[in-house]
């Protein structure tokens, strides 16, 4: 067993090496094209096809609908697995069953067995992820895959799957430059997850979008539904376990306090997307109570292990990390700050070289005081530019050799009811962490 951690970290080390990622080098391991994954699959005896599953594509909110559905099925007693990306500390959270992550023996494992089984296809880091967790929940014999998109949909590595529904969280501007410059190409992208005669569950009505949506589900049979047409959430305040939320369906209330373990008011949506997809999945015979769907939504962190929303990591000052790094999640974090009652904000910040950043400045409070550092990964952007940017949008702050060091100097300059947020980038959370 002492060989565990060495032979991980070699496991790892062959599948970051080998496998360009997109995290890390940016749009080159962006490969559109699904014949290699497809042929990996039908290698393997195709596993995608011995388990139920659910696909979740979006710009934003996937995540969180992905481990609050998930939690929902976990309610239902389903054994359900969750495969999600990127991992923020772990390898292993982008492969979970009831919230398990997949051991370190099981990913040495699998890996030498995919290895030896699909080594001359050459795989991308993402498609070895997709093959592992597909695999995985097949020898697992899940209830219930909830399977994320990684980027994009139509030629995400994920789409080899045959959901029995598909959601679309919502669309805004990430990764333009590989899905196209407008919000109606980016859906047409999204809308690839789209399968004839599986129903597909979207979000939100966008104006610009939703022709694009309507347009593919007609052309497949599916039946199409508008979360936010169906069901909207008010929030009626926080609770210590999370926010408190009425739930008004068609028109009429019909709970008054539901509660979700995942804070910010950017969750109201996501909520919204998680009720219609329930919606749907009774109306094709899935037994999911009321009662479950409260009993998933209030502990979705606790059921799946998810990291990175709004994780609150310490009090007076309070300190509070989000993973959000493009225009609408930023826009979502910042509506969460103007919430939160503080005497001075301090925000340590880092990003990554290939975001839209002109947008982003734009969208931080010029009253806060902000410590710049470096994610640590090649994309990273230098601290001092990060700096200069934002002077030249009138914020003003230091950089810092670290995120460590950052989050230190934030710590030494707050008083009690001040408040720390660390965002910009996964990685501002994952370093942190």
């Amino acid at each position: 067993m002492h060989h565990t951690a060495e032979e991980y970290a070699q496991t790892l080390q062959y599948l970051y090496d080998r496998l360009p990622m997109f995290q890390r080098i940016g749009a080159a391991a962006y490969r559109n094209d699904l014949s290699r994954i497809r042929a990996m699959a039908a290698h393997l005896g195709h596993p995608e096809k011995k388990f139920v599953s659910v696909h979740i594509a979006g710009t934003n909110g996937k995540g969180s609908v992905s481990h609050m559905l998930a939690s929902v099925f976990q309610a239902s007693g389903l054994k359900t697995g969750l495969y999600t990306s990127p991992h923020l500390i772990d390898f292993r959270e982008r492969i979970r069953i009831n919230g398990q992550m997949m051991s370190k023996e099981e990913v040495v494992a699998m890996t030498r067995r995919l290895r030896k089984d699909l080594e001359q296809l050459e795989p991308s880091f993402f498609e070895m992820t997709v093959a592992m967790s597909f695999q995985y929940f097949a020898d697992q014999s899940v209830d219930v895959a909830v399977v994320e998109t990684g980027l994009g949909g139509r030629l995400d590595a994920t789409n080899i799957i045959q959901p029995v529904l598909s959601v679309i969280t919502n669309i805004s501007w990430d990764h333009a430059e590989l899905l196209g410059p407008t919000l109606a190409d980016i859906a047409r992208e999204k809308a690839g997850i789209i399968k004839a005669d599986v129903p597909v569950v979207v979000g939100e009505f966008q104006e610009e979008t939703a022709p694009v949506f309507q347009l593919v589900a007609n052309e497949k049979r599916s039946l199409l539904h508008f979360a936010s047409q169906k069901f909207q959430l008010n929030s009626v305040g926080e609770h210590s376990d999370g926010g408190l939320w009425e739930v008004v369906r068609l028109g009429k209330i019909v709970d008054s306090a539901l509660l979700c373990d995942l804070r910010g008011h950017y969750q109201s949506k996501n909520i919204a997307t998680v009720l219609a997809a329930v919606e749907v999945l009774r109306g094709m015979g899935w037994i999911i109570s009321d009662e479950t769907v409260r009993m998933g939504l209030s502990h979705v962190q606790e059921r799946t292990g998810l990291m990175g929303r709004w994780m609150v990591l310490g009090h007076s000052p309070l300190v509070v990390a989000d993973t959000a790094h493009n225009e609408a999640g930023i826009r979502a974090v910042m509506d969460q700050v103007e919430r939160t009652p503080y005497q001075k904000l301090h925000i340590v910040w880092s990003m990554v070289t290939d975001k839209d950043r002109a947008r982003i400045w734009s969208l931080l409070p010029k009253h806060a005081c902000y410590y710049f550092a470096r994610a640590d990964v090649p994309r990273g952007l230098d601290a001092n530019v990060l700096r200069m940017e934002a002077e030249a949008e009138g914020l003003s702050g230091q950089s810092f050799a670290s995120l460590a060091q950052a989050l230190e100097a934030a710590r030494q300059a707050s008083g009690p009811h001040d408040f720390i947020l660390i965002s910009g980038s996964t990685f501002s959370v994952a370093g942190i962490l």
